[in-house]
C-alpha cells in the first residue's frame, strides 16, 4: 500500500508525524519515533522567553559587581541586548539530523516581532529541513484590533521568510474573526503550510490557596472536529499543504485528517498517554483500512471529504448547525449533558 504523501515540499513515507513535546527532546525519544514509523518529527520549541530569560541572566551575570567601585562601570560596553543563542537547541537540531533518516521539523514559539530572524536563520543553517512558527498570543489589550493581531501574525512571517530558504509553516490558532481571509493572506505572505490548530492551555484557578495556576490537560478526540472542519473548507481553494494537529488520537482521526484535505496528521497526546509504539500499530490501521476499502494509495483518500468535493457542501456551514440541534429528540435527558456543580 502506498501511504506516501508531500507536505512542505518534504517526501514522506506516511502521513504520521509527532508534534512538538517533550518526547522530541532527546535523541532516544526521536529514534523510538523513527523506528515506530513516524515519516518526519516537529522537534520541542525554542521559546521566546527562554532566550530572554537566558539573555536576561548573562546580562545580571556580567554587571555583578560593577557597582562596587567606580572604575568599574566603564569594563563592559553598553549594548541593549547580549546575544545569547539557544546554542542547545541548535546542537540537537545538528545532532538529530546526524542520528535520524526522516526530515527535521524545527519550531520557534513566540509572539514579539524582530528576533524570529535571528534565530530562524541559525536553524536552517543547524540542517532543520523545515521550520514551523508557533504565535502563542492571547491578545487582551483592549485597545488592540483585529487587524493589529493579524498583521502582527503576517510580519513574523515575512521576516522569516526573508532569511531563510527552507520551508515555512504556520501553527495557527482558530481565534481569528474571519479564518478563512487570514488563512489566504499567509498563503499569499509566503506560507508553505498552515499547521490547524495550536492549543491555548487555559490556566485553573486554586480556590484553596486563591491562586492562578498552570493546567496542562491532553488533548482528546473530540478536538478534532474544529481543525477537521476548517481543513475540510480550505483544501482546494488555497494552494498549500495543511498539517491536522490537536484530537489525532487513532487510526479513525487519521483518516478523517486525511479525507479533509490534510497531507499529514499530526499527534502529540496520544503518544505522552499510551507511548511513542502507538505509531507502528495505528500506520497499520491505516493501512489496513485502506486495503479492506479498496484503495490502492492514501492520495485517493485526500480531499474526499473536503466542502469542494462533498455531496453536501452545506454541511459545513451553518446549515448543519440548524441540523444538529433539532437532531436531538425531546426525551433526551438534558441533565446528561449539564457539568457538575456544587450547589
Amino acid at each position: 500500500m502506498n501511504l506516501t504523501t508531500k507536505y512542505l515540499g518534504l517526501e514522506l513515507k506516511n502521513p504520521l508525524v509527532p508534534s512538538s513535546s517533550p518526547l522530541t527532546r532527546t535523541l532516544d525519544g526521536l529514534r523510538q519515533m523513527e523506528d515506530a514509523g513516524a515519516s518526519a518529527v516537529v522537534l520541542y520549541s525554542l521559546f521566546e522567553e527562554q532566550i530572554l530569560q537566558e539573555s536576561h541572566a548573562l546580562n545580571e551575570h556580567l554587571l555583578q559587581g560593577t557597582e562596587s567601585f567606580a572604575e568599574a562601570l566603564n569594563y563592559f560596553p553598553e549594548a541593549p541586548e547580549y546575544m545569547y543563542g539557544p546554542d542547545e537547541y541548535i546542537n540537537h537540531i545538528r545532532r538529530a539530523k546526524e542520528a535520524l533518516s526522516i526530515p527535521i521539523i524545527a519550531s520557534l514559539n513566540g509572539v514579539s516581532t524582530g528576533w524570529w530572524m535571528r534565530y530562524a536563520k541559525d536553524i536552517e543553517q543547524a540542517g532543520a529541513d523545515a521550520l514551523e512558527l508557533n504565535i502563542y498570543y492571547l491578545p487582551t489589550s483592549l485597545d488592540q484590533s483585529s487587524a493589529d493581531v493579524e498583521e502582527m501574525y503576517l510580519e513574523a512571517l515575512a521576516q522569516v521568510k526573508s532569511v531563510v530558504d527552507i520551508p515555512v509553516a504556520m501553527k495557527l490558532s482558530p481565534y481569528f474573526s474571519a479564518m478563512g481571509n487570514m488563512a489566504k493572506r499567509l498563503v499569499e505572505a509566503g506560507a508553505d503550510g498552515l499547521v490547524f490548530f495550536n492549543r491555548f492551555y487555559q490556566p485553573d484557578l486554586d480556590l484553596e490557596q486563591l491562586a492562578v495556576v498552570p493546567n496542562l490537560v491532553l488533548s482528546s478526540p473530540t478536538e478534532l472536529r474544529l481543525p477537521l472542519r476548517w481543513i475540510a473548507i480550505l483544501y482546494g481553494r488555497l494552494q498549500t499543504d495543511f498539517a491536522l494537529t490537536s484530537g489525532v488520537h487513532n487510526v479513525t482521526d487519521v483518516l478523517k485528517g486525511i479525507a479533509a484535505g490534510a497531507s499529514v496528521t499530526m499527534m502529540a497526546s496520544e503518544l505522552l498517554r499510551n507511548g511513542i509504539g502507538r505509531l507502528k500499530i495505528i500506520r497499520a490501521g491505516v493501512e489496513a483500512w485502506l486495503q479492506e476499502n479498496e484503495y490502492e494509495s492514501l492520495e485517493e483518500l485526500r480531499g474526499s471529504l473536503s466542502q469542494i468535493n462533498c455531496a453536501e457542501p452545506a454541511a459545513f456551514e451553518r446549515a448543519n448547525y440548524m441540523r444538529v440541534l433539532s437532531s436531538y429528540g425531546s426525551d433526551y435527558d438534558v441533565r446528561k449533558l449539564m457539568p457538575m456543580t456544587f450547589d
